[in-house]
């Protein structure tokens, strides 16, 4: 029998460190996706996990997905399933997990767990705040594939019970808790190390995740005991507490792999094809065409327009933006950059953070592009690097032209105005303005502004000495 004696006072609350002020930055919608809308949510995020598994000197929980955090993406889908407010509870001297919430959520609420004393010890670290919300939502900041939509279901859950829980049929049961049902009602939620033997055959099983409603939360959670064969507290548990007490439990069923926890480096690796089939799936329904889909790499807020075509072997980083109808080659990088409606990239291209394409512009082989902006139908096909660059409409870049940026202390801007030449082989060398019509002769070092419609032809003459070779060959041959 369990016990339910009240967790220990000396970590029952942890430790409460202020926020400065919610908000989860650009494209959540904090009031969609629940009819619980009018219901004030309050989403607890645990974090304090070590992650030893991961064989790694970073926490756990800013591991990445898709060019985010697993901590981030969790944080999204419950402010896009309506949290009004965030408490994430982290282990002692978890810095970096701090700062990566603040980053992404500045207003979320910090608690410090401790002590590792189980889940259930986990959520009561946020007790300041347990009780001034009508709805509370259990999270995990290591299983990030939750949709908003299944966050949402459990909100709405607690329109008739004061419990949900979300559970899922796994393939393979073995390791998870059970979902232990008596006359068709939930009894209990029994971890793997504590089952009978026919308990084990059970397929339904606890994800971790759930919602309980405000009113109830704190003197549930109390109740939770630790006889079992951790010595923790389980916060699963509350549906046994709940369920002597009365009080109604909903469960929740979500697909297994969106309820992936992430422990080690293969469910990383896992998690991240699950994530990318999501994200090109949506991308093809939206009008993008991969010619290899798998051989695709997309980060979680990569924007397409329509008609796109995306050949193999291709990175999108992070803020990525493709216009309707543009076209990324094969082997291509992009990350930080915009492409404008019509443009080719690649093969072999590189657009780095601050590159900005326009309409019609071809960028090719082997041609990288930093913090530059290019006019449309400019054309840059070869060998060729473009940085902390303006580039005016209609210019063509030729092959092995280099903008001049970086003197080995500060970077400089080159300035290129529409229907500029620029030849095979030519360096620019910042601070540098071309006006517009001119043509720069191949192989030239341009170091002062060029006029308008100029022709500008900075090398050295040609000297050509009949024989000299020659003679040179013979004489070393000599030695």
């Amino acid at each position: 029998m369990r016990s339910n004696a009240p967790l220990p006072a000396l970590v029952e609350p942890g430790r409460h460190v202020d926020a400065p002020s919610l908000s989860l930055g650009a494209g959540l919608d904090l009031r969609a996706m629940t009819s619980s809308a009018k219901r004030r949510c309050l989403a607890v995020v645990l974090a304090a996990g070590e992650g030893k598994r991961m064989r790694s000197e970073r926490p756990k929980v800013l591991h990445e997905l898709a060019g985010r955090t697993m901590l981030a993406h969790v944080l999204a889908a419950v402010g896009t399933a309506g949290a009004d407010r965030l408490a994430i509870v982290v282990g002692p001297n978890q810095d970096e997990v701090v700062a990566e919430a603040r980053r992404v959520a500045p207003t979320a609420e910090i608690f410090v767990q401790t002590a590792p004393l189980g889940t259930a010890n986990a959520v009561l670290a946020a007790k300041p705040v347990l009780t001034e919300f009508d709805d509370i939502l259990v999270a995990f900041a290591d299983t990030p594939l939750v949709m908003p939509e299944t966050f949402a279901k459990l909100r709405q859950a607690l329109e008739s019970h004061a419990i949900a829980v979300l559970g899922f049929e796994a393939a393979d049961p073995a390791g998870y808790g059970r979902l232990i049902f008596e006359n068709g009602v939930l009894a209990a939620i029994r971890e793997d190390k504590d089952l009978g033997e026919n308990e084990r055959r059970i397929s339904l099983c606890n994800a971790g995740l759930m919602a309980i409603a405000g009113a109830h939360g704190v003197a549930l959670l109390e109740a939770i005991g630790k006889t079992n064969a951790q010595g923790e507290y389980y916060l699963s548990d509350v549906v046994g507490v709940a369920r002597r007490r009365g009080i109604g439990v909903a469960v929740v069923s979500a697909p297994e792999e969106e309820v992936l926890g992430i422990n080690d480096r293969r469910q990383l690796a896992a998690a991240e094809s699950v994530l990318q089939a999501r994200l090109k799936s949506r991308a093809m329904e939206s009008g993008v065409t991969f010619l290899d889909p798998e051989r695709v790499h997309l980060s979680y807020d990569t924007a397409f327009g329509r008609d796109v075509r995306i050949e193999p072997d291709v990175f999108f980083g992070p803020r990525v933006k493709v216009g309707d109808g543009a076209v990324i080659r094969a082997f291509s990088h992009l990350e930080g950059a915009e492409v404008g409606p019509g443009a080719i990239v690649g093969p072999f291209a590189r657009l780095r953070p601050g590159a900005v394409l326009g309409e019609a512009v071809h960028i090719g082989n082997f041609v990288e592009v930093k913090a530059a902006t290019l006019g449309t139908g400019v054309k840059a096909n070869h060998l060729a690097y473009i940085g902390d660059a303006t580039i005016g409409a209609g210019t063509n870049v030729g092959a092995g032209a280099i903008t001049c940026n970086y003197d080995g202390f500060t970077k400089f801007r080159t300035e290129v105005g529409e229907g500029v030449f620029v030849g095979v082989n030519a360096a620019l060398v910042a601070p540098v303005k071309i006006g517009a019509g001119a043509y720069i002769a191949s192989g030239s070092v341009v170091t002062e502004d060029v006029a308008a419609d100029a022709l500008v032809v900075a090398r050295a003459r040609q000297v050509e000495k009949p024989f000299w070779a020659k003679a040179f060959r013979a004489k070393h041959r000599k030695v």
